[in-house]
């Protein structure tokens, strides 16, 4: 299969591309700067993807987004996270449609952000959205997706939750707290957490681009656990004690808005995967982390 790919050069697109190619795809990445062999150039904040380059792909992803917890949430950087998922998104979605041969298939990123804070309440793609700055931007992006599945394509929106690898995402920062002795749960350590682990992210994400998948797809762990749990699994498989926690109060007023939504509890069940049979390499917390602390990223 040949497959487009944009936000290769992040965290999972880079795993997602060795991955892809390990398993006998050609993979091409979309970049911003001057391309080198094997990539293509597009700049989505002008909209521009040349529908010629768009035809000769089998299928499309999109991981584009500026990163949600890298910078505190000012209302400039708020603009940032929006029009880096929706220009990204609707730039691909338009090409697809002006295509003279459409990709069969648009694998387009979005959040468990979605659901909202639900609480202790189990959620899975039937459920509406939420309320919150992330809710919101989740709509408007699965959204920008439109022209494409109108002009025939189909679409699946891939709803992560937590990834976990030591190297990247939320557990980068934890990591390195618990390995100083450094750490524990945060806030009260009763919300949910939606994590899953890279192996089966990247088998997921692979598992829906070749079957009739379509419509927003879940991609977390069969079994999602509260922080405070997440936290007593990671001082397990490091080793180390779990003592020091992060009061609700000091990561509200450090990290202002993004620190609220940070604490908020989503029950996410992967629905969609288990119905269509998909198997999970690691169903519990504690196979995940076990697996995410010994790896070495090469």
């Amino acid at each position: 299969m040949q497959i487009l790919i944009s936000g290769a050069s992040g965290f999972l697109g880079r795993h997602l591309v060795r991955h892809l190619r390990e398993a006998g795809h050609g993979v091409t990445p979309l970049v911003r700067r001057p391309p080198r062999p094997g990539e293509v150039r597009w700049d989505p904040t002008a909209g521009v993807l040349d529908a010629s380059v768009v035809a000769k792909a089998d299928a499309v992803i999109n991981l584009s987004g500026a990163g949600v917890g890298d910078k505190r949430w000012t209302a400039q950087y708020k603009k940032v996270l929006l029009d880096s998922r929706v220009d990204t998104t609707h730039t691909i979605a338009r090409a697809i449609a002006g295509a003279a041969t459409r990709p069969r298939v648009l694998l387009n990123a979005s959040a468990v952000g979605y659901y909202g804070d639900t609480g202790d309440r189990e959620v899975d793609e039937s459920s509406p959205a939420g309320e919150g700055f992330l809710a919101d931007l989740c709509k408007v992006w699965e959204a920008a997706t439109h022209p494409a599945e109108d002009a025939g394509t189909r679409v699946a929106l891939l709803r992560t939750g937590f990834p976990l690898d030591r190297e990247g995402g939320l557990l980068k920062p934890l990591y390195l707290q618990f390995r100083l002795f450094a750490g524990g749960r945060m806030g009260s350590g009763r919300q949910y957490l939606p994590w899953i682990s890279v192996p089966d992210w990247l088998d997921a994400v692979t598992f829906v681009l070749e079957r009739q998948i379509s419509g927003p797809v879940n991609l977390t762990g069969p079994e999602p656990v509260t922080n405070a749990d997440f936290s007593a699994a990671l001082a397990r498989a490091m080793h180390r004690p779990n003592l020091l926690p992060v009061p609700g109060l000091a990561l509200r007023v450090a990290a202002g808005e993004f620190g609220r939504e940070a604490l908020a509890s989503q029950r996410v069940l992967p629905a969609v995967l288990v119905r269509e049979g998909f198997t999970f390499a690691h169903r519990t917390v504690d196979e995940a982390l076990q697996q995410a602390v010994s790896s070495i990223t090469q």
